[in-house]
């Protein structure tokens, strides 16, 4: 049976303007967190595959277990996270989430280093120990991820804020893309062994990634004050989490296409320029081009926010990327066109990318008008389940579909590989553009058409929640009844 709400304890600091402005410091304080979840995160997504079968000699089929797997598994873990995380009492002068994130951000960083090791001697031996470091470190980033990403709904209620809370998240995550896109394999190609090579440049990245997050840690103030249940979640308080919110639904839905289409991208443009374009070198320009355009992409957020909205501002961007992502397939491959469509397709799928946090937030206050208790932790937890199962599926389909077209590592003097070439090449293509076209086009049909949220009705529901508690409170003082 569900008990009445508790009260927010009351704060010793300064009563704070939920809908004021927040300084730049803090905004700034806030997207360093997810450029610090980013070089860590990002190695994962864009190189762990090409370690895995190029390095530890794992077959690209069984690699993709491997990420398929761990990331369903780590999957269930943001549940777990999202109820530690709001059944947490007090949280002391450091707030309810900033702790948690801050402690498992440092376990986080030694587990990417860990996930970058192979202990050698037969594929069977280093298969089992990809899933057990993988899965390890899938657990830490969920306890450092679920805390910061709910972060943002309690520093602030105003819609324009979150959006450029949301827009300095994502840049921070598409600066650590950018230096990880030109600075990581290089520092591998630094050593004569890849193996030396790729576990130097995953602790240089870690460190780089525990500033990140200790900066958050810093310049950021949980002054929300939020209503928090007694009763004791279950999985149909899940279920009733997720069938209460239209908003949350949609979202997740949208993400499982979008970020699956994003994540492919990082993973197989290592393999496109070592194979299509034929100079591994052009990594780091093609990447330069393409997450550097995406960073100029996110400056324009909160302007075209102002303008247009969230909504009709992430079905445009999904649009230009599928597009760009599309005539990218339909072209003969040459490297100046590729990266120019390569860079659109980034600056298209910033915007979604960036306005997502702001979208999750305003599902938070959707949930809490439709309920009466706001969930942050559970709300984000299950909007991030959301984001593993399109990492699986990304990771999946990458992996699966290197083996499918008959993908043989480098290292591996295979005559057939010549015979193959063409069909591999075109596969990989494949992989880099098609499959993010359409997925892309599937995750702003479901914006556009089930979205049930625009700017000016979360302002009305938050004004609408506030009116309806203030009322509460004063029914239930002794003098009212």
């Amino acid at each position: 049976m569900t008990s009445a709400p508790e009260a927010a304890p009351p704060s010793s600091r300064p009563a704070a303007d939920l809908h004021g402005k927040l300084s730049l410091r803090s905004k700034l304080a806030y997207g360093l967190g997810d450029m610090g979840n980013g070089f860590m995160f990002d190695l994962g997504q864009a190189y762990l595959l090409k370690f895995y079968t190029d390095v530890a000699g794992i077959h690209p089929a069984a690699a993709a277990g491997v990420f398929v797997f761990t990331k369903i598994f780590d999957a269930f873990m943001d549940p777990v996270a999202g109820i530690f995380v709001d059944q947490r009492k007090g949280g002391g002068r450091h707030g309810r989430f900033k702790p948690v994130m801050m402690y498992s951000s440092i376990a986080l960083a030694i587990l990417t280093v860990v996930t970058f090791l192979t202990p050698g001697g037969t594929d069977g031996v280093n298969l089992v120990y990809a899933y057990g470091s993988y899965m390890a470190w899938g657990v830490l980033y969920s306890f450092t991820n679920v805390p910061y990403g709910s972060l943002a709904s309690v520093m602030t209620q105003d819609p324009e804020q979150r959006a450029q809370l949301a827009s300095f998240r994502q840049a921070g995550s598409v600066t650590a893309l950018l230096v990880t896109g030109i600075a990581f394999m290089p520092i591998v190609h630094a050593f004569d062994n890849e193996r030396v090579g790729f576990a130097t440049a995953a602790g240089a990245m870690a460190v780089v990634g525990i500033m990140g997050f200790y900066a958050t840690f810093r310049g950021t103030r949980e002054v929300v004050p939020v209503a928090r249940s007694t009763e004791k979640i279950t999985l149909r308080g899940f279920a009733t989490t997720i069938g209460q919110n239209r908003a949350l639904l949609v979202l997740i839905l949208m993400t499982v296409f979008s970020i699956s289409a994003y994540n492919i991208k990082p993973a197989m443009i290592v393999y496109f320029t070592d194979y299509n374009l034929q100079n591994q070198d052009l990594l780091s320009v093609v990447n330069f081009f393409g997450i550097g355009s995406s960073i100029l992409a996110i400056l324009t957020i909160p302007f075209l926010v102002k303008r247009f909205g969230k909504k009709q501002v992430a079905i445009s961007g999904f649009a230009l990327a599928a597009v760009a992502d599309g005539l990218n397939f339909l072209l003969p491959t040459n490297t100046v066109v590729f990266t120019i469509l390569y860079s659109l397709s980034f600056v298209g799928i910033a915007l979604p990318n960036g306005i997502t946090w702001a979208l999750v937030s305003d599902a938070i206050d959707y949930g809490h008008w439709r309920s009466g208790v706001r969930r942050e932790g559970i709300t984000y937890s299950m909007f991030n389940f959301s984001r593993k199962i399109a990492q699986a599926v990304a990771g999946g389909a990458a992996g699966f579909g290197l083996s499918l077209i008959g993908y043989v590592p480098k290292f591996t003097s295979d005559p057939a590989m010549a015979d193959q070439a063409d069909g591999i090449l075109q596969g990989i293509k494949s992989l880099q553009t098609l499959y993010p076209c359409i997925a892309l086009t599937i995750a702003g049909a479901v914006l556009f058409f089930l979205y049930p949220l625009t700017d000016k009705r979360i302002t009305e529901l938050v004004a609408e929640t506030r009116e309806r508690e203030a009322a509460t409170a004063v029914s239930d003082e002794p003098g009212a009844r």
